[in-house]
């Protein structure tokens, strides 16, 4: 097989991925990373030199040279007609079935999910690539094992794309000797693959962006959106971007970050569990940071109230689309009364959103589009979304941003068994190639995995004490780890236990789950692992 110059391919051939690694394709990423990837480069470097200021006590603060950009009056482009209702969003990974069934769930829109909830194996990343283009052109379909049949309906979800984020490389293609940009490898095959046909089917190539964490970073993807659409002659503003605020330091620039995008925005989404993790990871050497158990950490809680209610008012003051967080709970088949208490708490939460002014919601099962649904429509009635609702009355400080008291939140030891026992299953179940995992009935991507780990670390940093009055040290987490993997061990069977990697799930854990070093990202070592 012959390849574009100075490209190289590093993982196996597997059936169809010659229709997705195509020249043409290669040389369009090679073509992205050879333009970008040393701003890319460059943007990493800045993280890493904010993240010592941080250290040394630098608190975040609404940036002064972008002053005007907040104070000036100014709108994003409209959004196209299928996204101006996004009432509920579905999302999960690219492998064929839930593709399948996440577009025929009647959710109004799917974000096929490219990166926390899919392991980035290399036959996940472009086999996941052939899903999407046989779902962009209608011919998607599987034959399960019980011998039944998955097809689209005649009306599936609008689809969006989440490629991978900034941080991450896409080891097993190489251009000129180096690893390809994970973000510039997942977008470039997906826009060049399906922007065309997207087009021609009245819809088109939607994308949602995460881990951003300032406008630089937009601003470099907005310059890989219009590079793409001139060089397949494609008008600029035909891609629309919704970006995930799901770091602290992007919730202090998020007219910023819109207004980058604004040819090509579509709005902004509240992340959840990423933003605490990044609360967790940006001021991780303060004490005055330390989080309790992360079920306590709700949205209602100063800080996560505070950024939520600025996002409504800045995506609405802009014309964009705000985007609620996710109900990751899993319906039961066997349990009827756990379901109906489970449901409550999301039309609880799906209530708030609402009424708080958010446009839409998310939810990782199929079961819960019709609750969702429910709520927004209680709300929304015949409109399409409330961008109308403007928020005047929401006044947002900096000092509120960074309000991380937590009423009546502790530090348990079942919250600390917990964090061990979901970890050390996730990374089991990423290893094995899966990337959203059910556990407890809940839908856990990588960022489950991330508060995890980096609650123990900031725990035992700062010798945080449990409820009953026990410091949380390294040997009280060690002793936990041990305690969990053994009852695993029992659980499953020696067989099982060792075809689900649970050695080196817990080996990788206790890499990144101690002081002193703190690993950015548990996927970039990880990832060494696949």
């Amino acid at each position: 097989m012959s390849l574009p110059d100075g490209v190289e391919i590093l993982g196996t051939a597997e059936p169809r991925f010659d229709e997705i690694l195509t020249d043409e394709a290669l040389a369009f990423v090679a073509g992205l990373q050879r333009e970008f990837g040393g701003r890319r480069a460059e943007l990493l470097e800045a993280r890493a030199e904010r993240q010592t200021r941080l250290d040394r006590g630098e608190r975040p603060a609404f940036p002064e040279a972008t002053r005007s950009v907040r104070g000036s009056e100014w709108k994003v482009a409209p959004a196209p007609p299928d996204l101006l209702d996004r009432r509920v969003e579905i999302t999960g990974p690219t492998d064929r079935k839930m593709v399948i069934n996440a577009l025929n769930s009647g959710a109004r829109c799917f974000m096929a999910d490219l990166e926390d909830s899919n392991a980035p194996t290399w036959s996940n990343m472009v086999g996941g690539q052939v899903n999407l283009a046989d779902a962009v052109r209608r011919t998607i379909a599987l034959t399960g094992p019980d011998g039944r049949e998955y097809r689209l309906s005649e009306r599936p979800a609008t689809l969006l794309v989440r490629p991978r984020g900034w941080h991450l490389p896409e080891r097993h293609l190489l251009v000129d000797g180096s690893p390809v940009s994970g973000s510039l490898f997942d977008f470039g095959l997906a826009f060049v693959h399906n922007a065309r046909q997207q087009l021609e089917r009245g819809t088109g190539p939607y994308v949602y962006l995460p881990k951003l964490e300032g406008h630089l970073e937009a601003r470099l993807w907005n310059d890989v959106f219009v590079w793409s659409q001139d060089r397949l002659a494609i008008a600029r503003g035909t891609i629309r971007a919704t970006v995930l605020i799901e770091t602290i330091l992007a919730a202090f620039e998020m007219d910023e970050i819109l207004y980058e995008l604004r040819e090509h925005s579509a709005g902004l989404n509240a992340g959840r569990w990423d933003y605490i993790f990044s609360v967790i990871k940006k001021f991780r050497r303060h004490p005055g940071f330390v989080l309790p158990d992360r079920a306590r950490i709700t949205m209602t809680v100063p800080f996560m109230r505070a950024y939520t209610e600025l996002l409504v008012r800045t995506c609405h003051r802009r014309g964009a689309h705000a985007m609620g967080g996710m109900a990751a709970y899993i319906p039961s088949r066997s349990d009827p009364e756990a379901n109906r208490l489970a449901l409550a708490k999301v039309a609880d939460d799906k209530e708030r959103e609402a009424n708080a002014g958010f446009d839409g919601t998310w939810v990782a099962h199929p079961d819960l589009v019709e609750t969702a649904a429910a709520e927004f429509d209680r709300v929304l009635g015949d409109r399409p979304n409330q961008l109308d609702r403007q928020r005047d009355d929401v006044d947002v400080s900096a000092e509120r941003l960074l309000d991380v008291r937590v009423p009546g939140g502790e530090i348990t030891e079942a919250g600390l068994r917990t964090n061990v026992n979901v970890g050390l299953r996730y990374l089991a179940s990423w290893l094995s190639g899966v990337g959203a995992a059910a556990i407890d009935n809940l839908m856990e991507d990588a960022a489950t995995a991330e508060i995890s780990r980096s609650q123990i670390w900031q725990w035992v940093e700062h010798g945080a004490e449990l409820s009953s009055g026990e410091p949380v040290t390294a040997d009280l987490a060690r002793s936990t780890i041990e305690t969990e993997i053994a009852s695993l061990r029992q659980e499953l069977g020696e067989a099982s236990y060792a075809e689900l990697r649970f050695e080196e799930a817990r080996s990788m854990f206790e890499q990144v789950a101690f002081p002193p070093g703190f690993v950015e990202f548990l996927t970039l070592p990880a990832y060494e692992l696949l």
